[in-house]
């Protein structure tokens, strides 16, 4: 059997690949430890943007290929639904939910579609010290109670800003007040860079701050839950609301938090979506699904299991989508079994 090779040029490229892949474990970068899940996290300097032009030969019959990918937010899903930019990989999926509808931040639909959702459970939290007396999110408002309030970064603008705090800014609007109304009223808000921040932790253990507005529960969930707090109901007229935007209703179990009492409604904050344009062509994007099809082994998960490729398209709790699959990556799905 003859020996099989890239050509010198691809041979360089995926050379590439590799090492910007590997530039991801090296001296770039350091680890945390997130405390409430017992793990290791490796964070770094590098960004996370690559432009990768592939193909160099120009014909009719045979175009060149040309993609670029980012990671991101909001500024980063517009930059695919306006062409600049090829797939967009995001969390949650609620993102890609109000760009397709043109809800939340999105002045108007975008031209976007799903490639795949990668499994990742979350959900919006919102967690008061019991020693507060507050049963409700209404309650904070009309008490004027000046809360010391662990959350995320707070950002200028939305489209500048992130997921996570745009989330909790509209719950809270939803809830009659805002933060800037929480500092009115004496209110201390301690910005966390990430949920499982050892600053969050630490306040947590000594009495530090008596409230937690934020998503990546995994990270702190059980820990406010062993220091005496309690989570918040998002229910009423507050869940129409943000369900108005696209947010999917959720639950917080006592499968997933065993000190919880009972069972909790919140809204979703799952599921990692691969973002490309409508108009991509069928056959770039059921390639993007063979190529994660064959990396499987290689591609980093949230829920510490192996990559199930059948749960990239499955709508389910961990990887749920409202946007539709791209035809491309659709039949990809189909014809080899995934997608029933």
């Amino acid at each position: 059997m003859a020996t099989q090779r890239y050509n010198a040029g691809i041979q360089r490229a995926k050379g590439l690949l590799e090492i910007a892949a590997g530039l991801y474990d090296s001296s770039l970068s350091y680890q945390t430890q997130r405390a409430a899940e017992n793990v290791l996290q490796t964070d770094t300097d590098l960004g996370r943007v690559l432009r990768l032009s592939l193909g160099t030969k120009k014909s009719e019959t045979r175009p060149e290929v040309t993609l670029s990918f980012i990671t991101g937010s909001f500024r980063e899903i517009i930059a695919v639904g306006q062409g600049h930019c090829s797939l967009a990989w995001v969390n949650p999926s609620v993102l890609l939910t109000m760009a397709y509808r043109g809800t939340g931040p999105f002045p108007k639909r975008l031209p976007v579609r799903t490639i795949a959702v990668f499994p990742s459970y979350d959900v919006i939290g919102f967690a008061v010290h019991a020693s507060t007396g507050i049963t409700s999110l209404a309650q904070i408002g009309k008490d004027r109670i000046p809360l010391r309030i662990s959350t995320g970064v707070i950002p200028k603008s939305s489209l500048t800003g992130n997921a996570t705090m745009f989330t909790i800014s509209a719950v809270l609007k939803a809830a009659g007040f805002s933060l800037t109304d929480l500092r009115r009223w004496g209110a201390t808000l301690h910005s966390a860079p990430r949920p499982s921040d050892p600053s969050r932790r630490k306040g947590i253990e000594k009495g530090a701050i008596d409230a937690v507005f934020d998503e990546g529960i995994k990270s702190w969930g059980k820990t406010v839950l062993e220091h005496g707090f309690r989570f918040l109901p998002i229910d009423g007229g507050v869940l129409k609301t943000i369900k108005a935007l696209g947010y999917r209703p959720a639950r917080m179990t006592k499968t997933r938090f065993n000190a919880l009492t009972e069972d909790l409604p919140t809204i979703d904050f799952s599921g990692w979506p691969m973002i490309v344009h409508a108009e991509m062509p069928s056959k770039v994007a059921y390639a993007l699904c063979e190529a994660i099809e064959k990396r499987r082994d290689l591609i980093p998960t949230d829920n510490y299991k192996a990559l199930d490729i059948a749960q990239l398209c499955a709508n389910d709790e961990e990887a749920p989508y409202d946007a539709p699959l791209h035809p491309g990556a659709r039949r990809f799905y189909r014809e080899r079994g995934y997608l029933k």
